[in-house]
């Protein structure tokens, strides 16, 4: 639809509207990679980038959602010690965790699809999390936030 201005109205989108219960992804939730010096790469990272470690050796960067200003969201960053058993079964040396909504919906959808489901959804007052191999052998977490 266009006004006058002729400016698009997205009101009526799908990422608008709070009762979309289509199952995807929305956003990164959070980035974590191995690191060979742990304490050092902490350190690297706050004196030269000034990144801040809190006291589960992560930061968390906010935003706010364009769509709905009022909601905030947050992105975790995390190194961890090379060979932590998190990233298993994967090889790779970082995992990526994925905002996502309708997250039962969206398991539903990856086993039709056959994809690998490595655990069952553990549920947390921050919200529920699975984890899924893709095509590559990249461990990928699944995060539904609690609103």
């Amino acid at each position: 639809m266009e006004d006058q201005n002729n400016q698009t109205d997205n009101s009526t989108s799908p990422d608008n509207n709070r009762d979309d219960i289509t199952p995807k992804v929305t956003g990164i939730g959070g980035i974590f990679f191995y690191s060979d010096d742990l304490k050092e790469m902490k350190e690297w990272y706050t004196r030269n980038l000034g990144i801040e470690i809190n006291d589960w050796g992560s930061s968390s960067f906010e935003s706010r959602n364009i769509d709905r200003p009022d909601e905030i969201n947050s992105l975790q960053w995390c190194p961890f010690k090379k060979g932590d058993a998190y990233f298993s079964p994967s090889k790779k040396d970082f995992m990526i965790n994925y905002r996502v909504r309708n997250i039962e919906g969206l398991v539903n959808k990856l086993k039709e699809n056959g994809v690998t489901i490595l655990d069952d959804m553990a549920s947390y007052d921050y919200g529920k999390f699975i984890h899924i191999m893709d095509a590559e052998g990249n461990k990928i977490e699944l995060w539904e936030p609690k609103d």
